[in-house]
């Protein structure tokens, strides 16, 4: 019988690989959500940009997001070949569908959560890794949350488990930021949820990711993790099958 995900081993996995690629990830969630921070700091003097901020939000972020899981692919084999640049293009060939994806995802989810929010962590665990097949797979976009599905059925209270981990994280930052910038008024708070999305956005790309690829080994024998050596070890990645 096939053993479920580790939760514990992937969220570690998230962890060192945050760690072991820090110079890469949070440097480039500065210059990515910068533009953000910007656009709503403009937003504060007219309101009518309040639909522009939320729109560049959506795109800065599935951005991000996408070139995280590039990164994660790419550094399966021990090191990191892509420069910022090159993972950042990676992205843009399925940048549309991959807003598409996360819109749907988000509307699914969150009218399950407002319903009776069962539905909606239902949907959240069962579309955990949509994000990741629609940048590595190109499925197509409503194919994408059948493979999500596919790939997570089986390990689904797992899957929640990392899901609430991150979730949990990302509150905890939230609320302290939200607070420290509330003292510090409209600006203070732009700028506070700015440096509070440079935190905590590589950890819930990665966490995706790192999903996706546990789910793949475990159902579809490609690679395991192995313990990689060396200066850029990026913590147990193992080289994609051919």
């Amino acid at each position: 019988m096939r053993p479920n995900i580790d939760v514990g081993d992937v969220v570690s996995k998230v962890f060192k690989t945050y760690t072991e690629y820090a110079g890469v990830l949070l440097p480039a969630a500065a210059v990515v959500f910068l533009i953000e921070a910007l656009v709503r700091l403009l937003a504060l003097e007219s309101a009518g940009l309040g639909i522009v901020a939320a729109a560049v939000s959506l795109v800065i972020s599935t951005l991000y997001a996408g070139m995280v899981v590039v990164l994660v692919d790419d550094v399966r084999d021990g090191r990191l070949d892509h420069s910022v640049g090159g993972l950042l293009g990676s992205v843009t060939p399925v940048l549309a569908a991959l807003i598409a994806v996360s819109v749907l995802a988000g509307l699914g989810i969150g009218i399950g959560l407002i319903l009776l929010i069962v539905p909606g962590l239902f949907l959240a665990t069962i579309w955990a890794v949509v994000a990741p097949v629609t940048v590595l797979e190109r499925p197509g976009i409503f194919a994408a949350f059948s493979r999500s599905r596919a790939l997570v059925k089986g390990d689904g209270w797992q899957v929640f488990g990392v899901i609430v981990m991150f979730i949990l994280i990302f509150l905890a930052v939230g609320i302290v930021f939200g607070i420290l910038g509330a003292l510090l008024g409209d600006v203070g708070e732009v700028i506070l949820g700015y440096l509070g999305s440079v935190l905590t956005a590589p950890l819930v790309a990665l966490a995706a990711a790192v999903l996706y690829f546990e789910l793949r080994v475990r159902k579809e024998g490609i690679p395991a993790p192995a313990t990689a050596t060396g200066p850029e070890a990026p913590g147990g990645f193992a080289p994609p099958s051919a």
